[in-house]
Parts: C-alpha cells; sequence; structure tokens
C-alpha cells in the first residue's frame, strides 16, 4: 500500500495547479493529524500540524479556519436560519401543535450541553511562535505572528477538542439509521484563499470550498468499530476489520481496547470518515484496479440490496470514467451514515434504508459528485449549480444506462425542466450566481442548484448539439481537474469544442433570472405559400429549431440561429430535410419564416420538438391544423 501511495502522490505532482488560465494558482495544505476517539461520550481530541504554501503574489497576516461543529449550538447562525426561514430543511426541524396550530422548531435549538456540537481550539502556534485567534461562530480567526510571503511556507500547530452532536444535518452521532459515527467536517480545516481572496464563510448548512492538500491522520478509537472514509489505510494487516490482504489472519493482543487506523490521502480537499461496530465492510474492485468499499448496517432487510447495489457501483464508476474521464485516486468507499446523501473525498455517506432502486441511484448522484466536486472542485458556496447541476446531469444520464425504466422516457431530463419551469413561474426565483447562503427559500436554492444547473448543460447539448456536449465535459474534466474551475471555464470548453460564442449563455442563464419564452403568432398564406411568424416573448435569445409536419405524412424543419452566437449547428435531424435561415437578431421581437407551401396541407408546427430548450410557457409552441 505505501508503494502504491507513492506511486499515486507523485502522479498527481504532474496534476498539481494544472490549469489552462494565464497565471492560475491555488494554494496548499499538508495536514498531520493525530486523534483519540471517545466512543462512550462521543468526545475527541488530537493535534493537527499544517505546513501551508502561500502560492499567491500576495502577503498574507491573517488566516481562517472552519469550525463546522460549533453550528450545533442553540443560539448559532444555522439555529437561527433554521427558525427564520420559510421552509427549513425538514431533517433538521421537528414539528408539534400547540393549541391546534402547527409549530415549526429547530432541532438544534434544544440541544442539550452533552448533545451540542463544539470544537475548541488551544496552543496554536506559528512555526513555533504563539499566534492570537478569535473565535467567531463556526470561524476561527488568526493574526500571524509573521506575515506569509508570497512563495513561501509556513508550519502551523494546534492542539483540538471536540464533541460529536445529535446527528442533526451530515454530521453526527447516533443517526435515525442507528449509525454511531458519521463524521464529516469534524476538524480545524484552514480556509480556501485564491484569486478572489478569502473564503472563510460561516457555516449554516450549505456546502463547501477547500484547500487542496495531503492528509496523514491518525485516528485511535475502540477496537470494535469499523472504520471507512477517506484515503488509504496504510496498516491494513495490523487493522483488520476487512481491509486486510488476502489469506492475512489478524490477532490483536488480548489486552487490546484501541486501535490506530493510520490513513493517508494525497490532493484531496476534505477529509470524512464513519465508524460503527456493527459495519459489514465488503470489497469490490472496479475499473483500473479501484478499490470499491461497502461499509454498512448488519440489519438482515437491507443486506440483499447492498449487495446487488454493489456490481452497479462498478458500473457506476465505468460509466463516469468513460463520460468524464478516470477516477484519479484508487479507492472510494459507500458507507452508511449521515442524514440522506452527501458526497465527500474519495467516499459518500448515505442512508440505507431503502429500495434497490433508491439506494443505486443516491450511490450514483453522490459518487458521481467525486468528479464535479473532489476533482474539479468549484467554489460550491459561489457556484452550487456547477456541481449539482452537473452531478444531476451525469449520474440520469449513468442511470438511465445502467437501470434503464421499463418504458424508453423520451426525455430523461424531463423532471429538471419540470422543477425550474415551475420555479422560473413561481416569483421566487433568484439568479444562479447568488451565493447559497443567500437564497430566501430553500426551495429556490435546491431547485436552481439542482435542476436549472442541469438544464444548464442539457441546453447547452441543444445549442451546440450532444456530440459538443459530451466532448465538452471530458475537455474541461481534462485541463481543468484537481484546480478549482470558475463559470468562465465551462462556458470556455464548450467554445474551444464547439466554436460558438456562448457568453450570452452564461450571463442570461446564471447570472438573471430571464426566461425563454417562444410562441408560434399566426400563419398567413400568401401566393401559395406560408408565412409563419414567430414571437419572443422571453428576454433570453435562443436559436430555434423548428418542425413542420404535412398533411401527406412528410416532415422538413427549419433552424434559426441566434446571431449573438455566431454558429451553425449541425442538424439533428438527420433523416429530415433542414432548411437554414437567416439569424435572428435579438433585438427583433417577431421573426418570419417562409413555408414554401399552403397552409391547408400543414398539419402542425412545432417549436423545439426535442423540448431541450426550457420554454418556461409551451402552450404557444405548437401549432395544429383544427
Amino acid at each position: 500500500m505505501k508503494k502504491t501511495f507513492l506511486i499515486t502522490l507523485i502522479s498527481f505532482i504532474g496534476f498539481a495547479q494544472n490549469n489552462p488560465n494565464p497565471g492560475y494558482w491555488q494554494q496548499h495544505v499538508d495536514y498531520k493529524m493525530d486523534v483519540k476517539m471517545d466512543v462512550k461520550n462521543y468526545q475527541y481530541n488530537g493535534t493537527q500540524e499544517i505546513v501551508y504554501t502561500n502560492n499567491s503574489a500576495d502577503t498574507l497576516r491573517k488566516v481562517y479556519y472552519h469550525l463546522f461543529p460549533n453550528a450545533f449550538q442553540p443560539g448559532s447562525a444555522m439555529d437561527l436560519r433554521l427558525q427564520t426561514i420559510s421552509d427549513p430543511d425538514k431533517r433538521m426541524v421537528r414539528k408539534f401543535k400547540v393549541a391546534e396550530k402547527e409549530v415549526t422548531e429547530s432541532r438544534i435549538k434544544n440541544l442539550k450541553p452533552n448533545e451540542i456540537g463544539y470544537l475548541n481550539i488551544s496552543n496554536f502556534k506559528q512555526d513555533g511562535q504563539i499566534a492570537a485567534t478569535k473565535v467567531v461562530g463556526t470561524v476561527l480567526e488568526v493574526t500571524l505572528a509573521e506575515a506569509i510571503l508570497p512563495k513561501s511556507k509556513t508550519t502551523f500547530s494546534l492542539t483540538f477538542e471536540g464533541q460529536v452532536p445529535l446527528q442533526v444535518r451530515r454530521s453526527g452521532r447516533n443517526s435515525e439509521e442507528n449509525v454511531a459515527l458519521s463524521m464529516a467536517q469534524w476538524y480545524p480545516k484552514l480556509a480556501e484563499y485564491d484569486f478572489e481572496g478569502w473564503h472563510a464563510d460561516p457555516y449554516i448548512g450549505r456546502e463547501f470550498h477547500g484547500v487542496w492538500g495531503n492528509f496523514d491522520v491518525k485516528l485511535t478509537i475502540d477496537k470494535d468499530y469499523t472504520v471507512g472514509g477517506t484515503g488509504y489505510l496504510q496498516n491494513k494487516n495490523e487493522i483488520g476489520h476487512g481491509y486486510q490482504d488476502k489469506d492475512v489472519v489478524v490477532k490483536y493482543p488480548k489486552k487490546t481496547k484501541e486501535l490506530t487506523w493510520h490513513f493517508v490521502a494525497p490532493n484531496v480537499h476534505d477529509f470524512t470518515w464513519a465508524a460503527d461496530n456493527e459495519y459489514i465492510h465488503d470489497v469490490l474492485i472496479g475499473e483500473n484496479d479501484v478499490e470499491l468499499h461497502f461499509l454498512y448496517k448488519n440489519k438482515a432487510e437491507n443486506l440483499d440490496n447492498w449487495k446487488k447495489m454493489q456490481p452497479k457501483t462498478a458500473e457506476l464508476l465505468a460509466f463516469f470514467n468513460k463520460n468524464v474521464g478516470p477516477y484519479p485516486y484508487k479507492q472510494y468507499s459507500v458507507i452508511q451514515g449521515g442524514d440522506g446523501g452527501m458526497e465527500y473525498g474519495m467516499c459518500t455517506l448515505i442512508t440505507g434504508n431503502r429500495s434497490f432502486g433508491s439506494l443505486v441511484g443516491v450511490t450514483a448522484h453522490e459518487m458521481a459528485h467525486s468528479w464535479f466536486q473532489f476533482v474539479l472542485a468549484t467554489n460550491e458556496s459561489k457556484h452550487e449549480w456547477m456541481d449539482e447541476g452537473f452531478t444531476s446531469f451525469i449520474s440520469d444520464l449513468a442511470m438511465n444506462e445502467i437501470m434503464p425504466p421499463k418504458e424508453k422516457e423520451d426525455n430523461i431530463f424531463e423532471s429538471a425542466y419540470r422543477n425550474y419551469v415551475y420555479l422560473a413561474n413561481s416569483g421566487k426565483e433568484q439568479p444562479l450566481s447568488t451565493h447559497a447562503d443567500r437564497y430566501d427559500y430553500n426551495m429556490g436554492y435546491s431547485i436552481g442548484a439542482y435542476s436549472k444547473g442541469e438544464v444548464f448543460l442539457t441546453q447547452l447539448g441543444y445549442l451546440i448539439g450532444s456530440e459538443n456536449l459530451m466532448k465538452t465535459l471530458k475537455r474541461y474534466y481534462h485541463d481543468y481537474k484537481l484546480t478549482h474551475p470558475t463559470p468562465n471555464d465551462i462556458k470556455r470548453s464548450a467554445e474551444r469544442v464547439s466554436g460558438a460564442n456562448l457568453d450570452w449563455y452564461l450571463v442570461d442563464w446564471t447570472q438573471t433570472t430571464n426566461t425563454i419564452d417562444y410562441a408560434i403568432k399566426g400563419l398567413e398564406e400568401n401566393n401559395g405559400k406560408t408565412t409563419l411568424t414567430l414571437e419572443r416573448k422571453g428576454r433570453m435569445p435562443m436559436p430555434i429549431d423548428l418542425l413542420v409536419v404535412y398533411e401527406d405524412g412528410s416532415k422538413e424543419t427549419f433552424y434559426i440561429p441566434n446571431t449573438l452566437m455566431r454558429f451553425e449547428k449541425e442538424n439533428p435531424y438527420t433523416d429530415i430535410k433542414r432548411t437554414v435561415l437567416k439569424g435572428w437578431d435579438w433585438a427583433f421581437p417577431t421573426y418570419s419564416v417562409e413555408i414554401p407551401k399552403t397552409k391547408s396541407s400543414i398539419k402542425a408546427i412545432v417549436i423545439d420538438p426535442s423540448g431541450l430548450m426550457a420554454d418556461v410557457k409551451k402552450d404557444d409552441n405548437i401549432y395544429e391544423k383544427k
């Protein structure tokens, strides 16, 4: 295993800061942590050392750490957010009636001292010198003893003690499925500093942004607990618990009460683990010799589903490798834990009491995050749609491949379109450029990030063609893996692949709430020909695919380019005659198409027969002869 880790680390060095943007840089951290967990009182303590490399051109006089467990305390920002938002996450509140009135109450509000989460820091030093620290909610502010000069390194050391909260959101103890420890966001995590400056966001329940680095973690815990998570176990033949090499029999000295697990994880931006004394641990070797680990509760009614899900996970790995790019690590763990499904470095925590289809589905989504959040590490706090939306897109494609529906769907992304159209017409939509913490409604965040983000890609396929879309994903992954891409980077990848100009698309779709709304305004016959008038009602311009069906059963299509694109899409309907018309400029609210047949010979006309253009009011997109 040590040899494997060394080879993997060397291969990662070639990837470091491999980003085509001129002048790109990213910070780097090397973590060493030694942690001891008390499984009786759910408290832990440890030491941490970080070698921090400042690759920027800036002199840093302060640094910031995330202390995520502090969110799980009465009166915290997360607690208050639950009490003030109109549609709080159902997992994080309880409902009851008072005098026939239904009351919604934050589950954090009444946590007792032995149920809260906390992370206390002491003895903070920089290169051996004491540095001043200040805790503000879930953020530790550090005034450095010495400024960190550009292109230089420094070493931070600290001692920490924490308590695992009752399971409320993502991390916690004693989940509803009785998993003992779901250890996500559990350690002092250095905040990201990039071209935009510091990203020391308080934690109120949304997503994350982290610094690329290497982790070396030693975890001491009760010997009966099986651990799974991020990284490669270095002492597997001493630990056992299903990690040992074939034919190795692991025996502990009689007096052994605890084991120290030693993990290393190269070039990740997160370290997560889970532990339980009833886990079953299975291993399956997937494509490219990636070890797939499965850790789940020994519950009779779920065993069959967890066994059947494992080869499907191997199929998912192969699908994502083929359609996005090679997974760069040598292990991935699917672990029962948490409160739903959440992605982490080299692993996911998912709830496990599910039907087979649901179990495969949540694994598909969370595993796909490894490509879009843990290899393409966008800032999810600012660009949540890039991760959630792109993950939804590729996992929907994967599920359609490995578990196709009984009846073939014309548009496997239909639910994403339906959700987006509902949001767009609700009056509650905010632009996708909204910070994840600033949405007025959880509904607006969820539909925006997942559904509108997914439609960004499916509709991009409508703009440049499905083949170019899939080439774009591969180009994007190849060019920006193991860095921190931004929205402009996916746009530029698509432009490089297709040759289209797409800045208008990125701006309108992600930075505004402009909608697409086209209509068939009327048909007039003149000298044996028919003039069709189209109208653009929405602010957002699009190219138009138009299908005309004649009474004799023949069909033809017309393609109206969007002049902003400076691009002509290849014919997606190769078995139907197509006529390419002059472009439709945004300043013109209407556009006329001359159809070389009489009005009486036209049976139907359809704007966008593919359904991939997200028109928010489709009733006027079809003409049918009465």
